[in-house]
């Protein structure tokens, strides 16, 4: 774990991987909850967990020299019901996926339907989560020229993570599917469909 300051009232902790990330920011989020810690926002990353709003540097101070003797313990399970999106597996990239897998085009959703993801950390735009689950399954590299418009509601492949479109946007991930399901609803509390730690499945509809 490495504490770097951020200005006089923010931290970023740099993790070893994005487990670390998340069990880090499990324990944060506990902390803040029973009130042992006063910080205002708690911001995960694929590697990194920032701490914004705390009282001056002085504290920031103190807060890094505690972060770095905690024992961190694994993320724990989430008593939640798992999210169910349904997803069309109509994407103009499965072959390509398919081919670094190892299977038919065919297979491909089976394989990402059969996968409990968990929400990462969310960004790019509002409403887009990064999804891990997928283990053991080579990392699906960007398309070398990214699309100039990817549709609302795409589902995409990049490195680990399984995402979600939330808007019209141009985008290189590789993509699978598609789904109705509203990731961004500025109307609705909360807006975004996920967040931090979720637990999501996708259910594929007939073709």
């Amino acid at each position: 774990m490495k504490v770097l300051p951020m200005g006089d009232r923010a931290l970023l902790v740099e993790l070893a991987d994005g487990a670390a990330a998340a069990a880090l920011h499990a324990e944060l989020l506990r902390r803040r909850a029973d009130g042992e810690l006063a910080v205002r926002e708690i911001v995960p990353a694929a590697r990194t967990v920032l701490l914004d709003g705390l009282r001056g540097p002085d504290e920031a101070r103190r807060l890094a020299a505690r972060l770095r003797s905690w024992e961190i313990p694994p993320l724990p399970p989430r008593a939640e019901d798992v999210l169910e999106i349904p997803v069309r597996y109509d994407g103009p990239d499965l072959e390509e996926v398919a081919a670094l897998w190892g299977v038919s085009a065919r297979e491909v959703p089976e394989v990402h339907a059969a996968a409990e993801f968990r929400v990462a950390f969310c960004g790019f735009a509002p409403g887009f989560a990064y999804l891990t689950g997928l283990d053991g399954l080579p990392d699906v590299p960007r398309r070398a020229t990214p699309r100039t418009t990817v549709p609302a509601g795409s589902v995409g492949l990049a490195g680990p993570y399984t995402g979600v479109y939330p808007r019209p946007s141009p985008g290189g991930w590789q993509l699978i599917g598609s789904t109705e399901a509203v990731l961004w609803d500025h109307a609705r509390v909360p807006a975004a469909l996920l967040a931090p730690g979720a637990r999501v499945r996708f259910v594929p509809e007939a073709r």
